[in-house]
């Protein structure tokens, strides 16, 4: 009976971790290639959006609230983009420079469509180009954010839109402690004007003011949205959110690209809510005023052959009788998804749940608290692979008590070995009162038979917590270790196939095989860490429950080859504390280790010919 269960309990926890490998971690989604190149031959279906994308009162667009599609004139249509740099030098642009921060915002239409993290390289090279967040209409990638107002329902009132040329008050830099304003004269009565500040972070602060030198009241709509034009690259992972998101109606909403484009219009009727657009490091996210109702949207339809994606909101009118200036406020973040700036905003601003924005996965409660431990580390020795190597002597301190009965059941299990030896000859042929008897040993003698298998059960969520923090906190990209290690996010990029770098060939090139074949120097040592640790139990007499046991570290040591070396890392260490952690237990219950003569018992005929001599 502890016989079967061990080997249930084996061939179950083997198949959950292939499994989430399968279907949580590395299997991107396959069929993206093809619905791209369904999206080309798609007709225009539009959501209930307007040519322009601006969000509308009603369904129905209002005569001149929608003057064209969103693209500066001058610039070349979806499908025939200009380079990035052709496109923001097409229309008058007012520069943004922060030591966080660099680019600009465009004058024809008033977005914020140009924006570079200073503080993030492609690679990590120091020299290579920094990250590029947004990027105007006409570019190869468009992503923006745009601002401003729309009539009411029935109502023909000129509003600027992504056409309109703003002229610029003063000609300075948009840096922090030096806002930008421009302003548009509508000709009838309305004068437009827009100020933008950015704090020392990733924060824009948009306020539009309304003048009415008319002789009527006007009722206008506050708006903002966020847009992407095309589908982007996306790591494609289950275990990461990338697309629209939000928290809205005190729910956080996670809609990826390929729901998005099923779906195309999702409605909200909420309040103190954001929402935006989210890569794995980066995002752009609108947050109005936590005390305003807004009817927010994602959309997602198509500007020629390119699917666009949008989250925007529209707020209550606000009505601007003659000779007075109505106001709204709006803020967009748009920058690097950094824990301690995301967490600062939520707690500055009041926002609902704004850290949620960083996908903590459904284990939160134990990923984030496990990322300020890390942190915390880091701060302390200045490596963060160092603090990882620290945080797990501190989850093997929690966790000793536990690991240390297992251990202790263990050692039991070993000296009792001879009597269960005995019991299975005497009751050869009678499996139950095998069974039977073996129970009642073990009852006696007060002994777990699955205690085996805990250390490597109590792993798994510990395991998956560490994952989840080195995947999606950018506190980590680019971490470097020790020497080959620059990145601990990243696998570990040698190989023994090409003899770790000295030959000039890459294995990864190899159809269907390739990435299996990168085989690393940390994978290897965390598959022979986890070979030792199998060896120091004793051989199971079942012979599939040994080939299993055999075979699972050559499994991990392929499976964990793709992962991040900071992983691989912690699973070493883990392993190799637990063989020491294991050995001084069995040696203070006066328990045999097996180690070495399981090492033996692999060359059966060196055995023989000792015996024979």
């Amino acid at each position: 009976m502890a016989d079967q269960k061990n080997l249930i309990l084996a061939i179950v926890l083997s198949a959950a971790v292939l499994l989430v490998w399968q279907y949580f971690i590395g299997m991107p989604h396959m069929d993206r290639q093809r619905q791209q190149a369904q999206e080309q031959t798609q007709q225009q279906q539009p959501p209930a959006v307007t040519p322009d994308g601006r969000p509308q009162p009603q369904a129905t667009p209002t005569p001149g609230s929608s003057p064209s599609i969103p693209t500066a004139p001058g610039v070349t249509l979806p499908g025939q983009p200009m380079t990035r740099e052709a496109a923001i030098a097409a229309v008058p642009r007012v520069k943004i420079d922060t030591p966080r921060l660099s680019g600009s915002v465009s004058l024809r239409g008033g977005r914020i469509d140009d924006l570079a993290l200073n503080d993030y390289r492609v690679t990590v090279d120091p020299k290579s180009p920094p990250v590029v967040l947004l990027s105007p209409s006409g570019s190869p990638a468009p992503f923006y954010a745009e601002f401003g107002w729309v009539p009411a329902a029935g109502a023909a009132v000129k509003v600027p839109g992504p056409d309109t040329v703003w002229e610029q008050e003063g000609s300075g830099t948009l840096g922090i402690g030096t806002p930008v304003a421009m302003t548009w004269n509508n000709g009838d009565g309305l004068v437009f004007r827009r100020t933008i500040t950015v704090d020392d972070k990733y924060m824009f602060t948009v306020k539009d003011e309304v003048q009415n030198n008319g002789s009527a009241p006007v009722a206008l709509h506050p708006f903002a949205l966020v847009s992407r034009h095309g589908i982007p690259q996306t790591l494609g992972y289950y275990i990461l959110h990338e697309g629209l998101v939000g928290v809205l109606n005190n729910k956080l909403e996670e809609v990826t690209y390929s729901d998005m484009e099923k779906r195309k219009l999702i409605n909200f009727d909420t309040t103190n809510a954001w929402l935006g657009i989210t890569d794995k490091y980066w995002a752009a996210t609108l947050i109005p005023d936590t005390d305003k109702h807004l009817k927010a949207r994602f959309t997602s339809g198509m500007l020629g052959p390119q699917r666009t994606f949008q989250a925007d909101y529209l707020l209550d009118a606000v009505t601007i009788a003659p000779g007075t200036t109505g106001s709204v406020n709006a803020r967009l973040f748009a920058g690097a998804k950094e824990v301690s700036i995301v967490d600062g905003y939520e707690a500055q601003l009041g926002l609902n749940r704004f850290e949620l924005l960083i996908d903590w996965g459904w284990f939160y409660f134990v990923t984030k608290p496990m990322f300020f431990v890390i942190d915390w580390l880091y701060r302390l020795v200045g490596n963060f692979g160092v603090a990882i190597l620290l945080v797990t002597v501190l989850i093997k301190l929690v966790f000793f008590p536990l690991a240390n009965k297992s251990y202790a059941s263990m050692a039991k299990m070993k000296i009792v070995q001879p009597q269960l030896m005995a019991l299975r000859e005497r009751y050869a042929d009678d499996k139950m009162k095998q069974q039977q008897a073996m129970m009642e040993l073990y009852k006696k003698e007060k002994i777990n038979p699955l205690s085996g298998c805990l250390p490597i059960l109590i792993q798994i969520p510990v395991f998956f917590a560490l994952y989840k923090v080195l995947f999606v906190s950018i506190e980590m990209r680019h971490a470097p270790f020790f020497g080959w290690i620059k990145d601990l996010s990243a696998p570990d990029p040698t190989t023994i196939f090409n003899l770790f770098g000295l030959l000039p060939w890459d294995p990864s090139i190899v159809p269907v095989i390739g990435p299996f074949l990168m085989l690393g120097v940390w994978p290897i040592i965390m598959g022979i860490t986890m070979w030792f640790q199998m060896k120091m139990n004793p051989t199971p007499p079942d012979p599939t429950q040994k080939m299993l046991f055999d075979w699972m570290p050559i499994i991990f040591t392929f499976m964990l080859a793709g992962f991040a070396s900071g992983l691989v890392i912690y699973w070493a260490w883990n392993n190799f504390l637990s063989v020491l952690q294991q050995g001084v237990i069995m040696r203070r219950h006066g328990a045999k280790i097996e180690l070495f003569d399981n090492i033996k018992s692999m060359f059966p005929s060196a055995s023989k010919n000792k015996a024979g001599g």
